[in-house]
Formats: C-alpha cells, sequence, structure tokens
C-alpha cells in the first residue's frame, strides 16, 4: 500500500498516512481540525536496458573515431591516385 504526505493548510502539520488506492483522502488534520493538502513528492527513477550506462556511450564514441580516422586515409590515398595519373599524362 501506498504512503501518501499530507499537511494542514491551517497548523502546517505534516504527517504520512498509509493508505489503500480504494481509501478516500483525508482532510482533517488530527491536530487542530483544519483542511489538509496532499503533497507530492520526487519518485524513485531505475534506468534500465542499454545506452543508460557509462559504458555503452564509450562503445559508441569510438566507433564514431575509427570513422573518422579512417576518412583521411581514404584522402591520402586519393591524392596519391591522382598524383601517379599526372604523372603518366606527363610522360605520355
Amino acid at each position: 500500500m501506498p504512503t501518501y504526505a499530507y499537511a494542514c493548510k491551517d497548523c502546517g502539520h505534516a504527517f504520512d498516512a498509509v493508505q489503500s488506492f480504494s481509501d478516500a483522502s483525508l482532510t482533517e488534520c488530527p491536530a487542530c481540525g483544519g483542511a489538509l493538502r496532499k503533497q507530492y513528492g520526487s519518485i524513485g527513477v531505475t534506468f534500465n536496458g542499454s545506452g543508460f550506462y557509462r559504458t555503452d556511450a564509450r562503445a559508441s564514441t569510438g566507433a564514431a573515431e575509427g570513422k573518422s580516422a579512417a576518412a583521411p586515409a581514404s584522402s591520402s590515398q586519393a591524392a596519391s591516385t591522382s598524383g601517379s595519373s599526372g604523372a603518366v599524362a606527363a610522360s605520355a
């Protein structure tokens, strides 16, 4: 059963109450009899699966670096190929 946090609008008294989902919300402060309001807080979040860990991010970063390192090598090969074809044209 969930735990709900309540606070009194009049006196500021705050407390927690364990209630079922089907139970009605509390409306009267046990300390002074004033009106209550339900307080909402944050919940714990758990990330499961791939993509949430530092090691997952490193794998994709390393692959991107490998691709960028391969690109200049292709440019070098293209330059050497054009240089050799230019030499062939000059000697012919």
